[in-house]
Formats: C-alpha cells, structure tokens, sequence
C-alpha cells in the first residue's frame, strides 16, 4: 500500500527544512525529500560557510583599529584551515539538523523525486523507487549557479560558490570575483581579507538592483575601499582562457586580466529538472520560477512552492518566511499572504546592510507619502567604543497615517538589529511599538529608536507614533 502523509516537502535547504519542522510540530506526519547534500545550498555551500568565513574577516579588519585600543600584533588570514573551519561547523550543523529531523519522526527519503499526480510522489533513490501520497506538498528545490558565456567550470581554475565550498580552495594569491550582486559583493571583501589578491570585475554598480539608498552605496564604496576590495566596473568579457599557469580574462574592451583563479557571482537560476511539475500542471515562469499566488499556491492547490525555487530574492530569509506561511495557510486555509519585500535583505561584506520594505520611489508608486528618519551610528557610545562609526538607521514612515513602509541599517551588527523593523504586530502600529519600547544603553539598537523619534517630530507624526493629539 502506498504510503500516505499530510505533508511531504521536496528539498531540505532552510525552506524545506523550516517546512518539514513546523508542520510537525503542529502535529501533521510529514515525509521530507532530498537528492543531494542536506541541508541545501544554505548550509553546505552559502550562508552558514560564508558566514563563518566572514566573521573571520571581520576580526582581520578590526586590526586597523588595534594600535589606538592598546593591542599589539598583526593578524592574517590563513583561507585553507578557514576552509577546514567552515567544513566543521557545517557538519556540525548538518548532524544537529538531521538528528532533530529524526527527533520530530519526520520521515527522510534520500532520492529524486517526481510529481506523477497532486498527490502522488515517486522517490528514486540508490535502492529502488518509492511511492508515495501526501495531501499536501511543498517544493523547496533551490537553485544552481548560473555559469555566463564565455566562461565555463574547469576544476581549480573557474570556481561556483558551490565548488568553493565542495573542495579546498584551489592554490594561487590572485582570483577574479565576477559579478556585481550579493554573493560576489560579499566574496570581494571575504577573500581579500583571508589572504587573496582580488581583482573585482562587475558589469554594474554593486547591489545596484537591490534598493539601497545613495547613502547605504556610498559607504559601502568607501569600506570596500578601506579593505582594499574595490570593484572594477567592465563592459562584458570577450574571451576567458585558462591552463596550468591560471585563467586570462579578456573583456570586450580589450582589457586583460590574469590571475590564479576565478569565482563565479554571477546568480542562480531555480532548479526544477525532473520535478514532472508539467505533466500535473504546475506552471513555471519564462525564467524558470515555479508559479504561484500570494498564499504560495501553484496551479495545483495543494502544491506550494517555497524559496529560490519559486521567488526571484533567492534568500535563505526569504525561504524561511515562505516555509512558516505554506505550512499556515495548509493548516488554516489559505489566509496568509507573502509580501517578500517585507522580509529582510542583509549583505555581509565591507560593511554590513540590511533592508526590509519600501524604498521611496517604490512608496510614490503605490501612492503614498513617504517620511524619512535618520539616526548615523558616528555619535552612538556604542559604535564609537567598538571603533565602527560607520552608518545609519533610515526608517521610512507613512506621512499620512504614520505607519512603517519599510528602513535600512547600514553598520556593525545591521543583520541583527534588522529585526526589530519586522517584529511589530503589523506596520500601522510597528513605528509606536518602537517607541513606546524600553531599550538597552549604550547599544547600536537606540540609533532605531532616534531615527523613530527624528521621524515623529521632522513630519510631524508625534500622534500617529507616540499617542495624543497631533504636533504635541
């Protein structure tokens, strides 16, 4: 007899995974799927290594400051036993996750699967095929690396960021990051400070496409700078050649660069191949995207889509929130809606940038007035005694009703304190539910609650943000 679940979720990254936990524990029997390594890009070759790598580089950037706190030495970094490092607490991550799984009674299946019906699953694994039924499913497959023309994956010399983390780095000081988004705006920075010659080629600012503010580019530009990681901006690449001396980049006009080795930040595309989703009529998009409404629905109602599979923020964030909103809307009805503007966006690099909402022009868009409040860490007690005055908070504010379109922290611990722009019960109320709070000092986190504050008074939202009558 085939077996039959409430659940089953196809991929086990930070969505699938997030998925799979929360429906069990809200009692469903859940079967959860994976063709690969577990854990998914996240944990084995994204941000759970890169991470680890980066807080590396940032105690390596700190050295600039050490004279002036009275600490003698140098440090460097050393990318081989950083890689060592990394490899550790991922499988430590990886035993942890698993163990839980098993703890929980969530079934994992290792194999492939296919969709042959909207409730029907075959599992082709080393041992044979499996079939199975669920009343519910979630796709949470991810995605690959793009790998642009002209360039091609050759061992040791053009690395994705998922070789990077598959093998040890490849011998050689001097590698070429390509690409101008997240990954690549980070990788600059990390390899430069664990020891590597970087030679940084983008086609367009960095994060350009991401809605940052002016002010969030420029001090990016000027830290990126500070590090000695700063990008050179390039029309296209005409050639890239490669053999046992390295890799030579020809660009399309005529530049030449030589170097060791070359990471690929060029982007990821969904991965979806022998899913079956069109023989059951589950649609992708011109670019590969699975389809879905709001509630996270595809063409077959009970078939959800999750994460980089179906949504172009391509953020483990982003999976996160689509796991707890798939899982809520298969237990309470489809009520819940994901807006992904609303989940936060961190890059780790030079400086640290978070963002969640609206940005201004986007607000106009939608016909609103947006208000603006600043607080710069340069006079946070906070900042100054950790020597990183770099930054700001920017909150964005509805002029006329006073509640949070959307804000960005620029700075030291940014993907922390991004959190408490989306902890609010909703936005109407999220600008008072920050003021009104209590709040620790000296900490980068009051900067939220002055930038609050800036905003109630300079748009006159005193009302709306702190109670009583309007412009007291």
């Amino acid at each position: 007899m085939t077996d039959i679940h409430d659940l089953a979720v196809i991929g086990s990254g930070p969505g699938g995974y997030r998925a799979a936990v929360l429906g069990a524990l809200r009692g469903l029997s859940v079967v959860i799927i994976e063709s690969g390594d577990w854990g998914g890009c996240c944990l084995n070759r994204g941000c759970v290594p890169k991470k680890d790598w980066y807080h590396s580089a940032r105690l390596i950037a700190a050295q600039r400051h050490f004279e002036g706190r009275g600490i003698r030495g140098t440090l460097a970094g050393d990318l081989d036993q950083a890689w060592n490092h990394q490899h550790e607490v991922v499988t430590t991550v990886r035993d942890s996750y698993r163990s839980y799984l098993k703890h929980l009674k969530v079934r994992s299946l290792d194999g492939h699967a296919r969709l042959v019906g909207p409730e029907e699953i075959e599992v082709r694994g080393a041992d044979g095929t499996v079939s199975l039924r669920a009343r519910n499913t979630i796709i949470a497959t991810g995605a690959e690396p793009i790998v642009p023309q002209p360039f091609e994956l050759v061992e040791g010399r053009i690395l994705s960021t998922d070789v990077l983390f598959d093998q040890p780095p490849p011998a050689g000081e001097r590698v070429a990051v390509i690409g101008s988004g997240v990954v690549a705006t980070e990788f600059a920075f990390i390899l430069r400070l664990l020891g590597r010659e970087i030679t940084w080629l983008t086609r367009s600012q960095p994060l350009s496409r991401l809605g940052f503010s002016p002010q969030a580019l420029s001090t990016l530009k000027s830290q990126l700078a500070a590090a000695d990681a700063e990008p050179r901006q390039v029309p296209g690449y005409e050639a890239v050649d490669h053999d046992v001396d390295g890799v030579t980049i020809t660009t399309s006009d005529g530049q030449r660069f030589e170097v060791d080795w070359v990471l690929l930040g060029t982007g990821r595309r969904p991965h979806t191949e022998g899913l079956g989703l069109g023989d059951i009529g589950v649609e992708t998009d011109r670019n590969g995207f699975v389809k879905r409404s709001d509630t996270l629905q595809t063409a077959v109602p009970n078939i959800y889509a999750i994460g980089d599979v179906a949504g172009h923020w391509m953020t483990a964030n982003h999976a996160l929130s689509d796991a707890t909103i798939a899982v809520e809307n298969i237990l309470g009805g489809n009520g819940r809606r994901q807006d992904g503007r609303f989940v936060p966006m961190v890059v780790y690099s030079a400086v640290e940038m978070a963002r969640i909402g609206l940005d201004e022009d986007s607000a106009e868009d939608e016909e609103l007035e947006p208000a603006v409040g600043f607080a710069a860490f340069e006079t946070s007690p906070r900042a100054l005694g950790q020597d990183e005055p770099e930054g700001f908070v920017r909150l964005i504010g509805d002029m006329d009703t006073g509640s949070l379109l959307g804000g960005e922290i620029i700075g030291g611990d940014a993907g922390e304190l991004i959190h408490l722009l989306s902890l609010a019960p909703d936005r109407d109320t999220a600008l008072a539910w920050l003021a009104r709070g209590t709040w620790n000092h000296p900490a980068r986190a009051e900067e939220v609650l002055n930038a609050t504050e800036t905003l109630a008074s300079k748009w006159h939202l005193q009302a709306a943000v702190f109670g009583g009558s309007k412009g007291e």
